[in-house]
């Protein structure tokens, strides 16, 4: 027995380790390449796979949806996320046939309302053309999990006959401002708005609320404008973007270059159905680039006056009395608000709040 021992410690010995598993590899796609992203890609699927990888939970790349389609990409994924029309709609059925093949698990990744007919009329007046509306709704009822940004959202795809798992936006802290905005004290009080062209029709709800709107002390309140609309009119201020300020990163650089510009960030939504979907994403940027949040009192913020954020009506006469007071509490309002998204909502290494936990269970990786 103890020659027998002997010998099979010798062989224990001489023989080499296994190598460790690798970690899976999970491939996204977005629009963009190279780095640079539209800023939904890049807040919901491009730091949150940069975080990913970070962690070594898994290993992650960015795939070319139509060669991962037709097999010129030969690799292996154990996941695919796909985030809204980012895969052709002409690619989608193969790649769905290859998935099914190789067993890999497909995400879609979905932020706003792209399924209720007043939806998607809207959609289509701004920038989605029939195939890009397709690829999404085929891209959705074919998935094995749909990652959603809101609550109404998840009930408007329920509706639809898609189960979904809600995962809040998050934020990056590293790239935002550590402080309140400090405006200059006297002079003109300056309000940001910022947004897609999909808020056209939310900026009209904003024009009696600052015609001849002048604060108690005498001083002059002036909208200024960051995309949302290319038309110009007199009664806001346009600051337009920098050419290289298409990459989220730098969009964020631009603003925080200007922050104390701003006295406050607001937030208008009408009482549309596709609003009612929209995320609180302003409310987390705006904290985070240090200005009191005021906007609509609309299902997208709901709970955000618990932290600090003040929510109105339609009237211009409550916008006006919501944005003095957010002039005269500031500081404050932003801690409590900056404390809730530090707790809360980013997005990291390491970072382990219930969206995601939820985010990781959905790529098959709890």
């Amino acid at each position: 027995m103890a020659a027998l021992r002997s010998t099979v410690a010798r062989l224990l010995r001489g023989r080499t380790p296994a190598p460790p598993a690798e970690p899976p590899l999970v491939g996204f796609v977005v629009h963009g390449a190279g780095g640079v992203h539209p800023a939904s890609a890049h807040i919901r699927v491009v730091a949150r796979m940069t975080a990913l990888a970070a962690s070594g939970a898994a290993r992650v790349a960015q795939v070319d949806p139509v060669r991962w389609a037709d097999g010129s990409d030969t690799a292996h994924l154990d996941a695919i996320l796909v985030q809204r029309d980012a895969f052709p709609l002409a690619s989608l059925d193969a790649a769905f046939a290859r998935a099914a093949g190789e067993g890999t698990r497909i995400v879609a990744e979905v932020d706003d309302d792209f399924f209720t007919p007043e939806a998607r009329a809207r959609l289509a007046q701004a920038e989605y053309d029939a195939d890009r509306l397709a690829a999404v709704d085929r891209l959705v009822r074919g998935a094995d999990a749909v990652v959603v940004a809101t609550e109404p959202l998840r009930a408007v795809l329920a509706a639809e006959g898609v189960d979904a798992v809600v995962v809040p936006n998050g934020v990056q802290p590293e790239p935002w401002p550590t402080r309140p905005a400090r405006p200059d004290p006297t002079g003109d009080r300056r309000v940001l708005y910022m947004g897609s062209a999909t808020h056209g029709g939310d900026l009209d709800l904003l024009r009696p609320v600052f015609d001849d709107f002048v604060t108690a002390d005498g001083r002059r309140v002036r909208l200024e404008v960051v995309g949302v609309t290319g038309d110009d009119d007199d009664w806001f201020d346009r600051l337009a973007l920098p050419e290289d300020a298409v990459h989220h990163p730098d969009f964020v650089a631009f603003l925080r270059e200007r922050a104390d510009r701003w006295s406050a960030g607001v937030a208008p939504l009408t009482g549309e159905r596709f609003n009612d979907a929209k995320s609180d994403l302003k409310f987390l940027e705006y904290t985070m680039l240090g200005l009191p949040f005021v906007g609509s009192d609309r299902p997208s913020y709901a709970g955000v006056a618990g932290a600090g954020g003040l929510l109105v009506g339609d009237e211009p006469a409550a916008w006006r009395t919501a944005l003095e007071t957010a002039f005269r509490e500031a500081d404050d309002r932003v801690a409590r608000a900056r404390r809730t998204v530090l707790a809360e909502r980013t997005v990291g290494p390491g970072v382990d709040t219930p969206g995601e936990r939820a985010w990781r269970a959905a790529l098959g990786l709890a």
